[in-house]
């Protein structure tokens, strides 16, 4: 029963819980056990609150048993990234410069509303120090590995979540992609991860990050992340760039992707070298969309590497970051971290604007692309997991993470929804993803996109 429990999606355990086939107790014991077992392997957590979640848990039992239950994820197990605020316990953010000591009095506004629909919360997960690179290490927590092989990275910089729902330790998870940061690690892990149009889940305290910087499901499949996004989107005053009242979006998967246009982008227009299984896998998932309905085309949103102006933006960032601490906290920083606040901190007012404006143009754009395609197919990652405790793979011409992902980052700067899908593995058994972009606002579409990934059997995990 344990490890069936952990096996399956948020739907599955409502379902159980519904039949009264098991309890939310049952399912929380399950994934503390699981927790407990894997965690020394893969380091996914900064902290599990096993009393808080199976108090929690014990009072769902009861609303269950009453038929009474209380929002759309009663008795669910969840995980928090630990870059968002959780009442009731520190938020370290993967940094020695923060203390513990409190007062931790207040929910991000995700956290918030999964608490609002009686999510059980298990802990904390890991995060390379305030979210800053693609991989997840820290000074503070040390390394988090791949759940499929420890010695691989599990990308980041939500690491953490990514490995704790590939390994069941709670069906859902909150993270946070400035640059890729839920689409890296899920496509690493061999989960379902999104980043929704930009507002359309509030965050509070805002970014340093700015803009780029989103919140979004990490899942075992698109139909859970439908309902999480249902349940984390909508207002928030305390967000002044929020979109507004929710988008359901969870009622919409089931339309399929008959009759909608997908430009597939294999390699961005000669822009990136994709290893041979990842472009094969991703071929075989643009395979199933055609047989799926959908109209394909093979096409490039002719765009060249923003990786400029971006790189303006996430280290000007990072340098505001980090701008309260003294010489004696710097020195506690990652050493990666060091560097980029050091360039970013020489950028100036009209270096910074220059990036505003080729973010703009690339936005308009993106825009224009998809007056003509519904959705935009590439691989999410041209590479899969390479080894734990490096910012790149070894003997990489790259210097920083941006050098890997030139798939993710470019859709951050835009602001649109993006989700990777794993459709795969390598010769090593480590997953791939494929990435499906859609335009701004169309969450829906991305969503029953990777659904239709699902319905075809091209999904795994």
């Amino acid at each position: 029963m344990t490890t069936r429990l952990t096996d399956l999606t948020a739907r599955q355990l409502l379902a159980g819980y519904e039949r009264a086939d098991f309890s939310p107790v049952e399912a929380t014991r399950a994934a503390l056990e699981r927790i407990e077992a894997v965690e020394p392997q893969v380091n996914a957590f900064v902290r599990v609150d096993a009393e808080q979640a199976l108090a929690q848990a014990e009072a769902s039992a009861r609303r269950w048993h009453r038929g009474e239950p209380e929002g759309l994820l009663d008795g669910v197990p969840v995980t928090v990234k630990d870059l968002l605020l959780q009442r009731g316990g520190p938020t370290l953010r993967g940094s020695r410069t923060i203390r513990e000591d409190g007062p931790w009095e207040e929910d991000a506004p995700s956290v918030a509303r999964l608490r609002a629909h009686n999510a059980v919360f298990l802990g904390k997960t890991t995060t390379p120090e305030f979210g800053w690179k693609g991989v997840t290490d820290s000074p503070r927590h040390g390394v988090t590995r791949n759940p499929h092989d420890p010695s691989r990275t599990a990308g980041g910089s939500s690491g953490g979540s990514a490995v704790a729902v590939a390994l069941g330790a709670g069906a859902l998870s909150l993270g946070t992609d400035g640059g890729g940061s839920v689409r890296i690690p899920a496509s690493f892990c061999g989960i379902f991860g999104m980043k929704p149009t930009y507002g359309r889940v509030p965050m509070y305290p805002s970014s340093p990050f700015g803009t780029l910087a989103h919140v979004g499901p990490m899942t075992r499949d698109a139909a859970d992340a439908a309902l999480m996004l249902d349940v984390i989107s909508g207002d928030d005053w305390r967000d002044w760039s929020h979109l507004g009242p929710a988008q359901v979006v969870r009622a919409g998967l089931a339309e399929g992707v008959k009759g909608l246009r997908i430009a597939y982008s294999p390699t961005l227009g000669g822009q990136v070298a994709v290893a041979p299984a990842v472009a094969t896998a991703v071929r075989r998932a643009v395979g199933a969309l055609a047989e799926a309905g959908a109209y394909i085309e093979e096409a490039d949103p002719d765009f060249s590497d923003p990786v400029e102006a971006f790189h303006t933006l996430w280290f000007s960032g990072a340098a505001r970051v980090v701008e309260h601490l003294g010489a004696d906290q710097r020195e506690l920083l990652d050493p990666g971290l060091r560097e980029i606040v050091e360039a970013g901190a020489r950028y100036s007012a009209l270096d910074y604007l220059a990036a505003v404006d080729t973010r703009m143009a690339l936005g308009r754009r993106m825009g224009r692309f998809h007056t003509s395609y519904d959705l935009l197919v590439t691989p999410t990652l041209p590479i899969t997991a390479f080894e734990a405790g490096t910012e790149v793979p070894p003997r990489s011409p790259h210097h920083r993470w941006t050098g890997w992902t030139p798939f993710t980052y470019p859709f951050n700067l835009t602001q649109q929804p993006a989700a990777t899908v794993p459709c795969g593995v390598d010769g090593a058994g480590l997953p791939i993803g494929v990435q499906l972009v859609g335009a701004r606002h169309a969450d829906g579409v991305v969503l029953r996109g990777a659904e239709a990934l699902y319905e075809a059997g091209v999904a795994t995990g």
